[in-house]
């Protein structure tokens, strides 16, 4: 009797993950489609859009300021952490790009990540590229779980680059 109720709990879990999984899939063909339908931003939408603002993330940040288009970020804590160094630019139509060298503790490798980004009724949609899904990065209005709300004016980067920067040097020596 224990193992029949077992079966049938793991039945019941199954069956509301796939239709979430269903409801999710249905929901990101709506926003992909909504996408492909919209116009790219052009290259001064994406200027106003990142220009001398940090993206905030989980755990670092990256900085985009306007003079020279250098790129700066910093993610995790002590040794632990990585810093990366470059430049960002933009590209028609609709691109954002930064390409900069990463440090870790063994070592340094550079790395170009870019993403996608167009506008329909207001709403921006982004992707990372070259496989990344669409989503909606600024709603009209925008919205409390909104990826732009991760953009702050100002440099949120250089205060912690620093200290990354020595401790992945002392921890090399």
């Amino acid at each position: 009797m224990r193992k029949l109720r077992k079966l049938l709990a793991l039945v019941a879990i199954g069956s509301c993950v796939g239709v979430g999984s269903f409801d999710a899939a249905a929901a990101q063909s709506k926003v992909g489609n909504a996408a492909k339908a919209a116009t790219p931003l052009t290259t001064e939408e994406l200027f106003r859009l990142y220009s001398n603002r940090s993206w905030l993330w989980k755990d670092g940040a990256g900085y985009f300021p306007s003079k020279q288009r250098r790129f700066t970020a910093v993610t995790g804590r002590g040794s632990a952490g990585s810093y990366g160094v470059g430049r960002w630019f933009l590209t028609d139509p609709g691109k954002l790009c930064f390409k900069a060298t990463w440090h870790v503790k063994s070592g340094a490798a550079p790395a170009l990540t870019c993403f996608s980004h167009r506008k329909k009724d207001g709403v921006v949609f982004q992707k990372r590229e070259p496989d990344g899904e669409w989503y909606a990065f600024k709603n009209a209005p925008i919205k409390v779980g909104d990826e732009y709300r991760k953009l702050h004016p100002g440099d949120y980067v250089s205060a912690n680059l620093g200290k990354i920067e020595a401790k992945l040097s002392a921890t090399s020596r």
